[in-house]
């Protein structure tokens, strides 16, 4: 019986812990994204790890971690701009571009990040 779900598809949290090592590397030498950041990206590297596990099927260790994503709250913080989307969601494609995904798992991730990097525009 093929896989029910993205997260398994993908192969579970191997997958998402390669997409957010990538999509990290990324952050740590933008100058734009950089700053909203804590000095250790660890932390919300896991933080994002754990909720797209989730989110696509996976275990639910971000809840158990965090409670309720509240996503548009936890972001209300930082300043985030078209300009720190379209930075967002460049570094996020090219994650999911070298992810080795399918097309239809790629289209079906990229079409999630491009929503929810406009959802949480707050300036």
């Amino acid at each position: 019986m093929p896989p029910s779900n993205l997260y398994d598809r993908l192969g579970g949290m191997a997958f998402f812990d390669a997409l957010t090592i990538h999509f990290y590397a990324s952050v740590a030498t933008d100058e734009v994204l950089r700053p909203l950041y804590p000095e250790d990206l660890e932390p919300p590297r896991r933080h994002l790890l754990l909720f797209l596990a989730q989110f696509w099927g996976g275990p639910r260790a971000y809840d158990d971690e965090r409670g309720s994503p509240r996503l548009r709250a936890r972001h209300l913080p930082f300043k985030i701009g078209a300009l720190e989307r379209d930075r967002w969601l460049q570094h996020m494609t090219a994650a999911v571009e070298a992810s080795g995904a399918g097309p239809l798992e790629k289209a079906q991730l990229l079409t999630y990040f491009e929503a929810v990097a406009s959802h949480l525009v707050n300036c």
